[in-house]
């Protein structure tokens, strides 16, 4: 099989009788793509992104349609845009009983399986409290070093000059991973208990870096929701593929 890696060689090119039948885009941009007359049988396309977005089939803007579904299979998944102390509560309750329910569920050998590129549910889980830790601790809490050593971040971070050097080398146990996550998602408890309307309208920083958007408290809160229900569809998904 032949990679094509950092290239922007396609970019506006048009592909007429081409085959890409069982080709894979990893982090790829395909935004604004045209097809016409296309077979699309199997076609599987996963996007985090897909909800700030259109995608048209057929004429119609499926995302909404998509939107909805999840929130159907998901059960207060549509909590995760609530703009209120009350909501937000809800919403983390909801996701956080969705997860405890798949962790408990996992054999415990299928904990570090995982499907091609895709992360295992200890990885997962993993990220989970980097995630936290970024917009929690970091985010809202302003810690000068927010991330647990454990956490698992972004592929492509050391190349966006991340210091990688915050992170252990060596992976931690599961049950050092569950320790530990469970102390992060104590801390969301703990915040939300007594979170204000006030306290959710003011300004932070992107803990990430860069002044095209500094995301008030309840932004942070909502990247936070986002980031748990994303992650759950995934491992679900992989998870059934493994068993």
């Amino acid at each position: 099989m032949t990679t094509y890696s950092g290239t922007n060689e396609f970019e506006w090119a048009s592909f007429v009788r081409a085959s890409f039948k069982g080709a894979t885009l990893r982090f790829s941009d395909v935004s604004g793509v045209t097809m016409r007359s296309v077979d699309v049988d199997g076609l599987d396309i996963d996007s985090h992104d897909l909800f700030f977005g259109s995608l048209f089939v057929n004429g119609v803007d499926v995302v909404p349609l998509v939107d909805a579904e999840l929130n159907r299979q998901f059960p207060g998944r549509e909590l995760q845009k609530a703009q209120t102390p009350e909501g937000l509560r809800e919403g983390w309750v909801a996701v956080q009983a969705a997860w405890r329910e798949t962790v408990a569920g996992t054999p415990r050998e299928l904990v570090d399986a995982h499907v091609a590129d895709e992360w295992s549910l200890a990885e997962t889980l993993r990220h989970l409290i980097l995630a936290t830790d970024a917009w929690l601790r970091g985010g809202i809490l302003r810690v000068e070093q927010p991330f647990h050593e454990i956490g698992q971040i972004f592929t492509g971070a050391a190349r966006m000059g991340f210091d990688m050097s915050i992170f252990r080398a060596e992976a931690p146990t599961y049950q050092e991973i569950l320790a530990v996550r469970a102390e992060r998602q104590q801390l969301v408890t703990d915040f939300l208990a007594t979170a204000t309307p006030e306290l959710l309208a003011e300004e932070r920083a992107n803990p990430w870096g860069g002044d095209d958007w500094r995301p008030s408290v309840g932004d942070c809160i909502r990247v936070i929701l986002e980031e748990e229900w994303a992650h759950l569809r995934y491992v679900k998904r992989d998870l059934a593929l493994l068993a």
